[in-house]
């Protein structure tokens, strides 16, 4: 794996774990991600770098298998460019939903 892939790698893994440790002390419930905006600038500035290491990334390596690298992608555009039309629901259901399996896959493609 070229050495540039694999530190974009890394900045997604620790885009990821810098939203995970938000939640080291307290659940993750979606009330209080609301109503804190200085977590939720956070999640959103860290999934801007997900997404900007995705599109680094497959500009390198067209056909680098990363399952949902357009959607992630489409969605740092949406965050950056349509930011008055995101909402707490998408970015939350990504955090909860989308990260951890990204993780994983991130992980073993590191360790792979």
């Amino acid at each position: 794996m070229d050495s540039e892939v694999k530190t974009w790698l890394y900045d997604i893994l620790q885009s990821i774990d810098e939203i995970e440790s938000y939640y080291i002390s307290k659940p993750k419930l979606f009330k209080d991600y609301v109503a804190d905006i200085k977590t939720k600038r956070a999640i959103g500035r860290n999934l801007e770098i997900i997404g900007e290491a995705v599109n680094r990334i497959l500009k390198r390596d067209f056909d680098f298998q990363l399952e949902n690298a357009t959607k992630i992608v489409g969605t740092r555009n949406r965050i950056i460019h349509g930011y008055d039309n995101i909402s707490d629901e998408l970015i939350w259901s990504i955090v909860i939903n989308h990260l951890p399996k990204l993780r994983k896959e991130v992980l073993m493609l590191l360790n792979g």
